[in-house]
């Protein structure tokens, strides 16, 4: 699998798929470097997207990667990725989020994410707030 930083060639297969993002935000999530694609052998596999908690904290937002590539490692050389590009700009904490209802919490503590609150919002399951010291 090859983790490249999304372009603007990008464009319509994240704003296709991801139903997490508002369209407007996705060019500039793009030009600042916060979307990266996943590919295996060229074909668009899925994709990462991040921002920041507090707008100093790196925040995972979205991991996808298309149900017939699961279970390879890919979500943890995304997550690994992901972790070294932050430390490498000097980021000593990241975080993330899932909901209480998916299997994706037990992913995360896995790679040594810790639990440290949560944010219950109406009507849906309760959001795990998770940070790794890196």
């Amino acid at each position: 699998m090859k983790i490249e930083m999304a372009s603007e060639s990008d464009y319509n297969f994240i704003v296709g798929r991801d139903r997490h993002i508002a369209e407007l935000l996705v060019n500039s999530k793009i030009s600042n470097g916060e979307i990266y694609i996943f590919r295996e052998q060229d074909k668009e596999i899925g994709w990462m997207r991040y921002g920041y908690f507090w707008d100093n904290i790196p925040f995972m937002n979205l991991i996808w990667i298309d149900e017939e590539y699961r279970g390879r490692g890919f979500g943890k050389e995304v997550v690994e990725f992901w972790e070294e590009l932050m430390k490498g700009r000097g980021f000593k904490l990241v975080m993330t989020s899932t909901l209480s209802n998916e299997e994706a919490q037990h992913f995360y503590r896995k790679l040594g994410y810790k639990d440290v609150g949560g944010l219950l919002l109406e009507n849906e399951p309760l959001e795990i707030l998770m940070t790794k010291q890196l």
